[in-house]
């Protein structure tokens, strides 16, 4: 087996509480992660020569910053592994998008590369090694939906009820930093235990809020214009630290009848939520 083609599925987060900030400085989160069927393709083959390389462009991310070049090179470190790689992605989730693009793409070749390298890593190690590369990869790795917290890396599979989504782009990328750093951000929501949250058909979208979102729509007047425009329809919440808002809905007929109304300019998807990651029965071995 030389190639391997995997898919990186976009997230939503379906709350998010910021709940208290560690001595370093990182902020504990809560939050449920949700997948939806949008996402990115990556095609890997293999190279002798241990190099890893990039092929393609990916505007405004040089290949030494590439998460997925990242990815491929820490596991190299990790484990000594000489072969080398060519990953060609094709991009489809809006970046700086809240939608865990970069990410779910880290992730996925941190799988890929384990199987494709021969190299025999739990699904924890992999984890652990993700959460260096940024704290949404984990969740992309264990493969479920799930109930975060500490920085996102404390996962616990939460059952999310059948649902579809209108997802909004918002014509602006918003920098995560900008959002954590802003003095008028809410760091002291009362945390949770997974116990408190509804579920089933008692879960009800927007009723715990993300508290990134006032921020967000202070410094960035289109998302609050997106997400007033999306709440005439269903209760709309912003996911991660923007710019993309979303809303949920029963069926994929009501979503799309909402995503028909879309003035221009604006832009946005449906999406169905997925139950778990396309790769959550990925074996590290080749079939």
């Amino acid at each position: 087996m030389n190639t391997l083609t995997c898919p990186a599925p976009a997230k939503l987060n379906l709350f998010l509480h910021v709940v208290g900030r560690r001595a370093d400085g990182y902020h504990l989160l809560q939050t449920l992660f949700r997948f939806i069927d949008l996402g990115d393709t990556l095609h890997f083959t293999l190279c002798a020569d241990g190099e890893v390389r990039r092929i393609g462009a990916l505007e405004g991310v040089p290949p030494e910053q590439d998460l997925c070049v990242r990815a491929a090179r820490l596991l190299q470190q990790e484990t000594g592994c000489g072969l080398g790689v060519d990953i060609a992605l094709e991009k489809r989730i809006p970046m700086g998008g809240g939608l865990g693009g970069g990410s779910s793409d880290a992730a996925t070749t941190l799988l890929a590369l384990n199987r494709l390298w021969g190299l025999g890593l739990s699904r924890e190690r992999l984890m652990q090694l993700g959460l260096t590369l940024g704290a949404d990869v984990p969740v992309f790795v264990f493969g479920e939906n799930a109930f975060a917290e500490g920085v996102g890396e404390r996962l616990q599979p939460y059952p999310v009820p059948e649902a579809w989504y209108v997802v909004l782009c918002p014509p602006v990328q918003v920098p995560t930093a900008r959002i954590f750093t802003h003095p008028e951000l809410t760091r002291n929501t009362i945390s949770m235990t997974m116990r408190a949250l509804p579920k089933g058909p008692d879960f009800r979208l927007g009723l715990l809020g993300n508290d990134l979102q006032a921020v967000a729509c202070k410094l960035y007047p289109e998302v609050a214009e997106h997400l007033a425009w999306l709440s005439r329809f269903a209760p709309a919440l912003m996911t991660g630290s923007g710019a993309c808002v979303f809303a949920e809905f029963a069926t994929e007929a009501a979503a799309q009848a909402v995503l028909q109304q879309l003035p221009a300019p604006m832009r946005g998807f449906v999406a169905r939520g997925l139950q778990q990651h396309p790769l959550k029965d990925f074996a590290a071995e080749a079939p």
